[in-house]
């Protein structure tokens, strides 16, 4: 499948939505309050462990129970269940996030969930003896990623623009949707010229050999939050103690999984993946090395956001002014490891479920 100019300038198009009403409100602390909803509804992703699922492995969502209504295909697929009151949380790319919040979805994002850092990254590459070596050698090549209007491509587009091409040389770059299984073949068979590859794919392309690095995400920001947790306004509204627990748990979490060894945090993923009955290959957890979220606890700074809202207003994706950062999230509901506190470790009864 090939894309044109004009789909790329419609990056991450979505239908303005209206968030249906969800849960039903009154306010207390501790468990979720009397008439608040203690059941989250949430897609999943085939072959892994979200960081909800862990948390509710952990015994860290206390009351509050998750109820996976299917896998979702991708982040800003996610999202839209949440704003449409589909499902209670949806997580994505947080481009994604911003064009939804454009469109005027009533949403705001809670929490990090996913990051780069020098463990969880995904990479650009071609084959070893490839004549590319910069972006503008990229002019005219094919690029496979899982999707498009996503993380791998805003990756590839700043990547054009760091290398000094013009919009117009840009629009010759061709990415292209290729299966994520599939996309290391595509590229040694020379169907593509770039396979962007992560976790167990990288690792996997890597061990066998013959392909290179052009480019990674981590090399063109560093360490960063890159997706976030969102849900409507009128859930948090009228559910506040059971959003509370929610961001909370998934971000203790986080500091869970960045302070436990990493053969326990994949046993527990194990674990739940089995327990859960869904048919599913536990080979890949083997590979998880950490969710790559940058701040403590997947605290929201805002400048994981604003990066999007200015570079999706520099390509007139959305106007300037069109989102306000102040209004596009919030950490009120996360109170996990405050002032620096470790999280506390789950009780040797938590029972493990993901679902």
């Amino acid at each position: 499948m090939t894309t044109t100019a004009s789909t790329r300038r419609q990056f991450l198009t979505l239908l303005g939505l209206s968030a249906v009403a969800v849960g039903c409100g009154a306010t207390a602390t501790g468990a979720a309050g009397k008439g608040q909803t203690r059941t989250l509804r949430y897609q999943g992703w085939a072959g892994q462990v979200t960081l909800p699922e862990l948390a509710e492995s952990l015994g860290y969502l206390e009351d509050v129970k998750l109820e996976w209504v299917g896998n979702t295909i991708s982040g800003p697929q996610d999202i839209q269940s949440a704003a449409t009151g589909q499902t209670d949380f949806g997580g994505a790319f947080n481009g994604a996030v911003v064009k939804l919040a454009a469109n005027k979805a009533p949403i705001k994002a809670v929490i990090s969930y996913y990051g780069s850092d020098k463990h969880a990254y995904n990479g650009y590459y071609v084959l070893e003896d490839s004549p590319i070596r910069s972006a503008r050698d990229l002019t005219g090549k094919k690029v496979g990623m899982n999707t498009l209007g996503a993380h791998a491509e805003a990756m590839l587009d700043i990547y054009l623009q760091r290398g000094g091409l013009s919009q117009a040389e840009i629009d010759k770059v061709e990415p292209l949707v290729v299966p994520p299984v599939n996309t290391e073949q595509s590229l040694r068979q020379k169907q593509i010229d770039v396979a962007v590859l992560g976790g167990i794919l990288r690792d996997k392309a890597l061990e066998t050999g013959g392909i290179r690095p052009l480019f990674t995400d981590f090399d063109l920001l560093g360490a960063f939050s890159a997706g976030t947790f969102v849900m409507t306004d009128r859930f948090l509204k009228q559910n506040p103690d059971t959003a509370r627990i929610f961001v909370t748990a998934v971000g203790r979490a986080i500091e869970w999984s960045r302070s436990t060894p990493r053969a326990e945090v994949i046993a527990r993923m194990t674990e739940i993946v089995k327990k859960r009955g869904r048919n599913e290959d536990t080979t890949p957890l083997k590979y998880w090395r950490s969710y790559g979220v940058a701040e403590t606890a997947g605290r929201i700074t805002g400048k994981e956001l604003q990066l999007w809202i200015d570079w999706l207003a520099e390509r007139g994706d959305i106007r300037k002014g069109q989102v306000t950062l102040g209004d596009l999230y919030t950490n009120e509901f996360n109170t996990a490891g405050g002032a620096g506190t470790a999280p506390a470790s789950p009780s040797s009864s938590a029972s493990t479920s993901g679902s």
